[in-house]
């Protein structure tokens, strides 16, 4: 900030010694090849056709086994003794506050200033393929789960890489490849999931409050409380472990999705007659775009990368979550997870698009025609922006109401990404008390020092470590997509028969039964 000349010299200092590292890096995980005269980011094809592959292996799961998902989320099919944490609905917020974010409401923006509307379509499909991504991986992370002597739960992509790898005869891989993971995930926790939310929250307060030369929140004294006081709010929740991680996010997630998706809905109903128009433009767009570099691809790219990047399907993050739930049938919680890319991105990223779409306020008009020019729309603040003057156009007081929901979105995230980097911190180090009281004290560091410093070669490596870890795993989960298949067939066969009125007791009786036949039947 334009007070702290000091921080600058960090700032710098810093990002001269990483960078080198992150453009390195950067260069590899973001890298793309020429398609059809448009440069296709690899890592996105790769967690979008993962997602394409698991929809086809499973049969569409994401729309046949759907009323399901939501009927187990509901607690229809709770059971009290089984093993975990916290319930199926907590554990779908815990993961949902890691992947609505900052990103809900400038990425977007950014997506349709490039990509024009026909970029929201596209964004669209990949958030639906998207749940089979999650559906898979989540259902991993409950299959392959650890507890300790306290009850709490240990998961992830470090697990069952480790552990499911070792089952097929690739011991050392799955070490390497969950060391490897555990590493990417910590490193992400600590600057992308943690010093990047808190520091752009602490911009939205600023300029709410009088810009960098008048508002106090833009001193070194005004950053250090902001960050105190969300280290006091992250540390209080760590502190409690996965329970109280579940118990603020299954009631801050719901609070701030209702409150962001009404303001979209105000801003939409007081230009109800253009949401026709509104929607014949989406679909033009994706397959007929105008102004949009590399036309049809071009849009699709954009839709696709903002999806990929938004509910971080594949990537390995979300497990760690949901491993802690209460449950004897991993499966369960893998079409829980569907409904997270649905949320994250089908609605609260849609309601985003549609509403500056039909706003179509300056910055918006600025930035299409920055993109039909060649120009970027560059940075975080620009996506905000956007919004901000999209939903001002109906609410002129929304900047206040922006700016709660982007403290909201950045204390959620920071919540569930502390929790993520405990437990890879615990994979490396160790799970005893000692070693994870250091982490949190680490963590909550960060805190303070993400509302002082911007350190962006370091957020811009942590991005990069985080998409490289999805190559990893995915990798893991096309190994393992056969063992989920067979978990998934034992729920719905156990939803079947509980929905027909069997009790627990007589299904429980009849699945030990054949799990004793097909152990007998292997020897």
């Amino acid at each position: 900030m334009a007070n702290e000349t000091w921080t600058d010299s960090v700032d710098e200092a810093v990002n001269s010694v990483f960078e080198p590292v992150s453009t390195f890096l950067g260069d590899i995980v973001f890298v793309t090849v020429p398609f059809f005269g448009t440069d296709f980011p690899v890592i996105v094809a790769w967690l979008a056709i993962a997602g394409l592959v698991f929809t086809i292996y499973f049969g569409c799961a994401q729309a046949r086994h759907i009323k399901a998902a939501i009927r187990i989320t509901r607690g229809k099919y709770e059971q009290k003794d089984a093993p975990g944490e916290v319930t199926h609905f907590q554990a779908l917020t815990s993961a949902m506050s890691g992947t609505v974010g900052l990103g809900n409401i400038a990425g977007v923006a950014i997506a349709v200033g490039l990509g024009g509307p026909g970029a929201t379509f596209w964004m669209i499909l990949c958030g639906l393929l998207g749940m089979a991504s999650k559906f898979v991986e989540c259902t991993l992370g409950v299959r392959y789960r650890e507890f300790n002597a306290d009850g709490t739960v240990n998961g992830g992509p470090m697990l069952y890489l480790k552990k499911g790898l070792a089952e097929l005869g690739w011991a050392t891989l799955g070490k390497v490849l969950a060391g490897v993971s555990a590493f990417m995930i910590l490193f992400f926790a600590l600057f992308g999931g943690n010093l990047f939310q808190v520091n752009q929250s602490l911009e939205q307060f600023v300029a709410v409050t009088g810009g960098e030369d008048n508002s106090w929140l833009a001193t070194s004294a005004g950053g250090i409380v902001f960050g105190v006081v969300v280290a006091v709010i992250v540390g209080l929740v760590l502190l409690g472990g996965m329970k109280s991680v579940g118990a603020v996010t299954s009631k801050l997630v719901p609070a701030m999705g209702i409150m962001y998706v009404a303001a979209c809905l105000l801003v939409i109903s007081f230009n109800f007659s253009e949401v026709p128009n509104a929607i014949q433009s989406i679909f033009e767009g994706a397959f007929n775009p105008e102004g949009v570099a590399g036309g049809l691809l071009g849009a699709l790219i954009i839709g696709f990368q903002r999806a990929a990047f938004s509910n971080e399907a594949g990537v390995g993050s979300a497990p760690i979550a949901h491993s802690a739930v209460k449950t004897k049938r991993p499966a369960t919680e893998g079409l829980v997870a569907m409904i997270e890319p649905f949320v994250d991105t089908v609605i609260i990223c849609t309601m985003t698009a549609l509403t500056i779409i039909i706003a179509s306020g300056p910055a918006y008009e600025a930035a299409r025609e920055s993109a039909a020019d060649g120009e970027g729309v560059q940075g975080t603040a620009a996506g905000i922006s956007i919004t901000h003057d999209a939903f001002e156009t109906a609410l002129p007081w929304f900047p206040w109401l922006l700016t709660i929901a982007v403290f909201l979105f950045a204390v959620s995230t920071v919540i569930t990404w502390g929790y993520y980097g405990l437990k890879s911190w615990g994979h490396i180090f160790g799970h005893s008390k000692i070693s994870e009281t250091i982490y949190k004290l680490l963590f909550c560091f960060m805190i303070v020092v993400g509302a002082l410093l911007s350190l962006g070669v370091l957020v811009d490596l942590a991005d990069a470590t985080l998409f490289l870890a999805a190559f990893f795993n995915i990798l893991g989960l096309y190994l393992l997509a056969p063992i989920v298949k067979k978990e998934l067939k034992k729920v719905l066969e156990y939803v079947r028969r509980r929905d027909a009125g069997d009790t627990e007791e007589e299904i429980e009786a009849d699945e030990r039964a054949a799990e004793a036949a097909e152990a007998a039947a292997k020897q």
